[in-house]
């Protein structure tokens, strides 16, 4: 599933086709996504002006002067910006048609994403539990601990718990906690304070720089620009079962924790 890089990596490639574009129309092939698209959508942006293109957690937001488009990739969605005139392929579920003779064109094999509405000054329900943003203010070290206190729960579990923060899911979950060096396995409340400090400054670094990557190359998952990003060739632990450590040496584990295969080194995470 394209986790916060890689739908950041589609919000930036977007953007500057959309903002300050006008919408002719919502073109809708298959109405059959996650949930069903409502008529409220193609209403809601008909005619209207693109004021910006938002990221909240893993969802896009098309924002305009009556609300907001959401946008979610799911397992295997994508969005490109294309001549009006480019085939049509299986799988492409809708059209945002622009007045500049471009689309954006929503692929998705699975039919696992969803395009919903959300009207000006309202939250939709699917983000009004939300956590912080890992590169906001509040997200911290003293954040992580106090709602660890008492949890039993791996910590890996925890962190990808998105009242906790958002955005972070299971490659990134592992690619930070081999940087803080925290055995995944760890009950969450059985972590320091000053290592949950360590913690939440690996999250940032980990996803700032699969941003700056393009991120991390999926099955699935090919930028806006139709090139994959490059973060995968850096992964310390993901995917890495059996192989020898990158820092160390020894061989990476995994197991299922959450129902989620999670990787680690014995070695290096304590």
């Amino acid at each position: 599933m394209p986790e916060l890089p890689e739908v950041e990596t589609t919000r930036r490639g977007i953007e500057p086709h959309l903002v300050g574009r006008r919408v002719r129309r919502l073109l809708l092939r298959e109405r059959r996504l996650r949930w069903p698209v409502a008529d409220a959508v193609a209403a809601g942006l008909a005619g209207a002006g693109i004021d910006g293109v938002r990221r909240r957690a893993k969802y896009l937001l098309i924002d305009n002067a009556r609300g907001s488009a959401i946008v979610h990739l799911g397992m295997s969605g994508s969005l490109r910006v294309l001549v009006a005139e480019a085939p049509v392929r299986a799988h492409e579920h809708w059209d945002l048609e622009l007045d500049d003779g471009h689309v954006l064109r929503y692929h998705d094999p699975r039919r696992f994403g969803c395009l919903l509405w959300q009207p000006a000054d309202d939250v939709h329900p699917l983000l009004a539990d939300l956590g912080p943003e890992p590169f906001d203010a509040s997200f911290d070290g003293a954040r992580l601990h106090a709602r660890a206190r008492g949890r039993s729960a791996p910590v890996k579990h925890f962190l990808m718990d998105q009242r906790i923060v958002v955005g972070v899911g299971n490659i990134y979950a592992a690619e930070a906690l081999f940087r803080a060096g925290i055995d995944p396995r760890r009950a969450a409340g059985r972590v320091s304070a000053t290592r949950y400090e360590v913690l939440a400054q690996a999250v940032r670094t980990i996803l700032a720089h699969a941003i700056e990557r393009g991120g991390t190359t999926l099955r699935d998952f090919l930028r806006p620009d139709g090139e994959p990003g490059y973060f995968e060739q850096e992964l310390m632990v993901y995917g890495r079962a059996g192989e020898p450590c990158r820092i160390c040496g020894t061989a990476v584990r995994t197991a299922a924790i959450g129902q989620r295969s999670s990787y680690w080194c014995p070695s290096c995470q304590r």
